[in-house]
């Protein structure tokens, strides 16, 4: 396995919530979420909370690409879009699994 590690301010803040895990495993995508928390702990709108998260997911991985131009983070992103679009408006395999 080649676990990513767990960011710091996670391993100080006690109150700290893994919310979203995603492997490659099989050749296929295996996630786990923590689904619930904003609407039933904070009583936000759920879906909205993972828009925020999924977007500031793809910042983070934009900027990961390209840490030293933002030319290129800003292209890069566009493209993260783009990907995401084309697989949401024609997805690529179908989402199977269970939730527990």
């Amino acid at each position: 396995m080649n676990e990513r590690p767990i960011p710091t301010a996670a391993q100080r803040d006690a109150a700290s919530v893994e919310v979203l895990r995603v492997w490659v495993a099989e050749k296929q995508l295996h996630c786990s979420l923590k689904i619930g928390m904003y609407r039933d702990g904070m009583g936000v709108d759920e879906e909205l909370a993972w828009g925020t998260i999924l977007a500031d997911a793809a910042r983070h991985i934009a900027r990961a690409l390209h840490p030293e131009d933002a030319d290129e983070e800003r292209i890069a992103l566009q493209k993260i879009l783009r990907g995401l679009s084309e697989e949401l408006a024609a997805p690529t395999s179908d989402v199977k699994g269970g939730f527990v």
